[in-house]
């Protein structure tokens, strides 16, 4: 169990200081970030579909059997990040903020990134809980989502009026809040762990939904070009084949 918490708590702590990754932000032009972000869009779009797709929903139908069960527990993610996005009237934004891309809810930004990465430590808790290759694949998934969304949430937040500086570690602070949904998944261990396909269906939803309505829309709004088609692709196949690549963990 104890290592359990160590892998747990050190890949949450790894997710959180991805939030400081709008330090790269300082040096770069947002045309230049924009080239770079689309690919690491796509990249995580299909870190996140393998994830769902190869690791998370085959795990929960080993725990349970594949019924509708699996089905709607996956619905359910779904339904309630729809839910939740609609409610706190945020989305993931990959695309940095300028006056043609505005964005005024800043708090509401605030309040949905403590939400969502709060859901992203109990869904790592409970990945553990079930394998520790499932922990693995499930934490490098949500790196990979990571990634692009804060340097989305980053350029939010400077628009909003705060300063670099603030934007910044008001962006670290909310990361944090993983670390504490893994402590609740860990310490609650012998309960939740009955919950566990179902904690593992609702993440593959999640997963899927973040994927599906908030990457693939941004990859469609590039103008089309047959080379940035291809490497939009190849970055999408790539995230799917590094999950892929961890079953030989198992």
């Amino acid at each position: 169990m104890t290592i359990i918490w160590l892998y747990g708590l050190a890949s949450v702590i790894i997710v959180s200081l991805i939030s400081l990754v709008g330090v790269s932000a300082f040096s770069l032009k947002e045309e230049d970030l924009k080239k770079v972000l689309t690919y690491l869009v796509s990249f995580s779009a299909g870190g996140l579909f393998g994830d769902s797709f190869i690791h998370l929903i085959p795990k929960a139908a080993r725990e349970s059997g594949f019924g509708v069960h699996i089905s709607l527990y996956i619905l359910l993610g779904i339904i309630v990040s729809l839910v939740v996005e609609k409610f706190l009237q945020w989305r993931h934004c990959h695309i940095p903020t300028s006056e043609e891309h505005p964005h005024s809810f800043v708090y509401m930004n605030l309040l949905g990134d403590v939400v969502h990465n709060f859901m992203d430590g109990l869904i790592i808790g409970g990945s553990y809980l079930a394998s520790m290759p499932l922990g693995v694949a499930t934490t490098l998934a949500v790196v990979f989502h990571e990634v692009p969304q804060e340097i989305g949430d980053f350029g939010v937040l400077v628009y909003g009026g705060f300063k670099k500086s603030r934007a910044l570690f008001l962006n670290f602070l909310t990361a944090l809040t993983a670390i504490f949904g893994v402590v609740v998944a860990l310490s609650s261990g012998p309960v939740i762990q009955g919950f566990v396909p179902f904690l593992i269906s609702f993440a593959a939803g999640n997963f899927i939904y973040i994927a599906g309505s908030d990457l693939i829309p941004e990859l469609r709004k590039e103008e089309p070009g047959l080379l940035k088609s291809a490497l939009q692709s190849t970055a999408f196949v790539l995230g799917v084949s590094i999950l892929f690549s961890l079953i030989f963990l198992e």
